[in-house]
């Protein structure tokens, strides 16, 4: 029975990632665009969100900063997740919503991106942090499921939305962290060209 369900999470992921493929390849490449444009140009990409999303962020940093795949110059990127003293500071005398909308006033600039993930999209906190980037002139990429939720409704026609099509967290999780993989390795493949990864 339980070797059964265990089968069952692994069926029902890959169909998801199936289903995924076609409807969000479009906004993926344009994520893809939106983060080389600001890259190649001296900006960097800060990221966000709570939980599994706030591990989903550190996990795109790690990939920017050290590397993907290939070797490469390192690429600017943040998770705004990992300072505990920035988080319990700005929580204590601002509230849990102001966690990450000061840090992005505080390190966003003009042509920078903020990769806002959350799998309902209705964290008031990287909601925030949504107007803060929008303050600062910067490109809002948004990862959600369960329709886009009042992030989807906040973003504007320069953002990029890749919302996934699905109710369960885990599902929507488990495309969000291939949708960052494919981001990585689409900044790289525009860098440095096509090239066979090692499997």
């Amino acid at each position: 029975m339980l070797e059964q369900r265990i089968q069952q999470h692994f069926i029902d992921s890959a169909d998801l990632k199936y289903q995924s493929a076609e409807p969000l390849s479009k906004p993926i490449a344009a994520a893809v665009q939106a983060i080389l444009a600001s890259v190649t140009s001296g900006g960097k990409v800060l990221t966000c969100g709570n939980g599994g999303s706030a591990a989903d962020a550190q996990h795109f940093a790690a990939e920017f900063v050290g590397r993907f795949e290939r070797e490469r110059p390192e690429l600017g990127a943040i998770a705004l997740t990992t300072d505990s003293s920035i988080l319990t500071a700005i929580g204590n005398d601002y509230g849990y919503n102001a966690i990450f909308a000061k840090q992005v006033r505080a390190l966003g600039a003009p042509g920078d991106v903020l990769l806002a993930i959350s799998s309902s999209g209705n964290s008031p906190n990287v909601l925030a942090a949504i107007v803060a980037a929008h303050e600062r002139e910067m490109t809002v990429i948004a990862l959600t499921g369960r329709g886009g939720g009042q992030m989807g409704r906040a973003l504007r026609e320069t953002d990029v939305h890749v919302c996934v099509p699905h109710e369960r967290t885990a599902r929507i999780q488990e495309v969000h962290i291939l949708a960052i993989h494919c981001i990585c390795d689409g900044v790289d493949t525009q860098l440095l060209g096509e090239q066979d990864v090692p499997t």
